[in-house]
């Protein structure tokens, strides 16, 4: 049986327009991969849009990017104490929209935990799928701790500056790549495309219809780990994603086996380890990518019960994916039920 979440809109989606057909484009960016789906005329040449696309990629490389070491990220990170750095729009838009969410989460979402994801192997160094990787001892976690958080990171909203308080390291991982996906389609949008589906590294946005007058159906990624699907969670979910975004943060994507544990590749700031299993994913539904990113992730690190208060107090649809045995449970928040039909 297949499940729909349609989000609720105020105005109604104008009528397809005759002799559009959806044209595709991808490629590859941040480890991953992207693709844009366009509704246009038949034939239009795309090698314009294409190039437009690249360069609002290759933005997002160069001021956000942990794995170039001459990215402004990377050079805030190595950066001396009690220095001062000037912000690209790009930075600042990402780093503020992240201590906003840092602080409505209560840590659960911080972009300043980057210590603690290099010292478990997921960072762009000492990785955790290299020969030779141990996880960390409790006395480099400890240490790690000392020197991560996203109370210590100074931003000066007037002059858009950020200060190094001393080796702080900011990660962006969990949220630099839905803002890609709201910078392709801030770019399709000036191009005078009104109709698009945009995805990058299985975070998605979609604006107008298709031209069989449909919207952009995505299905809801569930974990492909091996677990059996049961329950409710044999039925297909998915979702018309009509000026929305969805991003799913989940514990299969990274992970790595030492013995019997599981480490999964999200890290729980306030404890300085990676999540517990029984949460298997979280998907939020969101009219910016960029905050369906971070959220999934928050809400991820919170866990079902909690994050659903959290979900659910500040009005946001997501959808919690709990292991019980080989079966997966779903729960849903307030405004992700409104949305089904």
């Amino acid at each position: 049986m297949r499940h729909a979440f349609v989000p609720l809109i105020d105005v109604p989606p104008a009528a397809p327009v005759l002799g559009t057909v959806v044209q595709s484009l991808q490629g590859q960016t941040m480890g991953t991969t992207w693709s844009v789906r366009l509704v246009t005329r038949a034939g239009r040449p795309l090698d314009d849009v294409r190039a437009a696309i690249e360069r609002q990629l290759d933005l997002v490389i160069a001021q956000m990017s942990t794995w170039e070491a001459d990215s402004d990220l990377s050079l805030y990170n190595r950066a001396a104490p009690g220095t001062w750095h000037a912000l690209p729009d790009a930075f600042y838009t990402v780093l503020d929209c992240a201590l906003h969410v840092a602080q409505a989460s209560d840590g659960a979402y911080d972009p300043g935990a980057g210590l603690l994801v290099n010292l478990w192997g997921f960072g762009p160094e000492r990785r955790y799928d290299q020969p030779g990787f141990v996880p960390p001892t409790d006395a480099e976690l400890e240490h790690a701790r000392a020197l991560c958080g996203w109370q210590r990171i100074a931003l000066d909203r007037e002059t858009r500056r950020v200060g190094q308080p001393g080796g702080l390291v900011l990660d962006f991982s969990a949220i630099a790549k839905g803002f890609a996906v709201d910078l392709v389609a801030q770019c399709l949008e000036a191009h005078g495309f009104d109709s698009f589906l945009v995805e990058i590294g299985g975070e998605l946005r979609g604006s107008g219809i298709r031209p069989d007058g449909q919207p952009w159906w995505v299905a809801i990624e569930q974990p492909a780990d091996g677990q059996a699907m049961a329950g409710a969670m044999a039925d297909d979910y998915v979702a018309a994603l009509y000026r929305r975004a969805i991003a799913t943060s989940g514990d299969y994507r990274r992970y790595f086996m030492q013995g019997a544990t599981r480490y999964a590749h999200t890290i729980d700031p306030r404890s300085g380890r990676p999540l517990a299993r029984t949460l298997a994913s979280v998907t939020v539904i969101h009219t910016e990518c960029m905050l369906a990113d971070a959220w999934s992730t928050a809400l991820g690190v919170l866990g079902a019960e909690e994050g659903l208060a959290c979900a659910d107090r500040l009005g946001l649809a997501a959808l919690f994916l709990t292991r019980e045995g080989d079966a997966l449970r779903e729960t849903q928040s307030r405004s992700m039920k409104e949305m089904l039909q």
